[in-house]
C-alpha cells in the first residue's frame, strides 16, 4: 500500500479523539469520510494503514488511540442550558447551548445539566462569574447543599438551609456583601456538584 498523506492522517487521528471525547463512542467510517471529505473506502484505507503502522488501533469496528482510550470509561451527557444568577434571582434560560460528556469516575452517576454562573454572590464557595456549574437534577436537597432554586418563577444559585421554627427556607449567598434570601416556598431544580473554570488558558475542575 502506498504511504498516506501525513496531514490527513493527523486530522483523522485528531477527529477520532475529539469524537470519543464529545460522544463517548468511536466514529464510523462515514463520520470520518464526511469530516475529511473523502469516500468511505478511502477513509477505510487510511484507518487500516494507520492501524498497521501503530498510529491507532482498529478492530474492524472501533477506532482507538492512546489518548481516546483514556476517555472510554462510563460517561454521562449534560446539557449546557444557559445562565444562572449568583446574586438576585434570574429567570433560567432553557435554550440548550451545547452538551458536555462527563466521566462518571469524576462526576458520579445521575442526570446532570450545566449552567453559566453570573455574578459574584458565591465567590467564597469558589464559584465565580463565568464559571460553568455542573448540577445534578433532583427536587430535594440536604441542608448546606448549593442548589439551583426556583423562587417566584426565577432561578438562583445559593446555599440551602431550612428554618424549621419560622417554617421558611434560607438561600444563603457565599459573599458577605449579600443578604440571605428568605422565602416560604421554593422549588429545587438541582444540586451543584462541580465547577468547571478556566485556569489561565487551561480548563480546570
Amino acid at each position: 500500500m502506498r504511504s498516506k498523506n501525513t496531514e490527513t492522517m493527523m486530522r483523522i487521528k485528531g477527529y477520532c479523539e475529539g469524537y470519543v471525547l464529545s460522544t463517548g463512542r468511536s466514529p464510523s467510517m462515514a463520520d470520518i469520510a464526511g469530516y475529511i471529505g473523502m469516500s468511505r473506502s478511502s477513509a477505510y484505507r487510511y484507518v487500516t494503514y494507520m492501524s498497521n503502522n501503530g498510529m491507532l488501533e482498529y478492530d474492524g469496528n472501533e477506532i482507538t488511540t492512546e489518548t481516546s482510550a483514556k476517555y472510554r470509561g462510563n460517561t454521562v451527557k449534560a446539557a449546557l442550558i444557559g445562565s444562572i444568577r449568583c446574586g438576585s434571582p434570574q429567570y433560567e434560560e432553557e435554550n440548550i447551548e451545547s452538551y458536555f460528556t462527563l466521566p462518571e469516575e469524576l462526576f458520579g452517576k445521575g442526570e446532570f445539566y450545566c449552567l453559566h454562573a453570573s455574578g459574584d454572590s458565591m465567590i467564597d464557595a469558589g464559584i465565580e462569574d463565568g464559571d460553568i456549574v455542573v448540577c445534578r437534577k433532583q427536587i430535594s436537597a440536604d441542608e448546606g447543599d448549593i442548589v439551583v432554586a426556583l423562587v417566584d418563577g426565577e432561578s438562583t444559585l445559593k446555599r440551602f438551609f431550612i428554618d424549621r421554627k419560622k417554617k421558611c427556607f434560607i438561600l444563603h449567598p457565599e459573599n458577605g456583601e449579600y443578604e440571605d434570601i428568605i422565602v416560604e416556598e421554593l422549588y429545587i431544580q438541582g444540586v451543584a456538584t462541580h465547577v468547571i473554570k478556566k485556569l489561565g488558558n487551561a480548563v480546570g475542575l
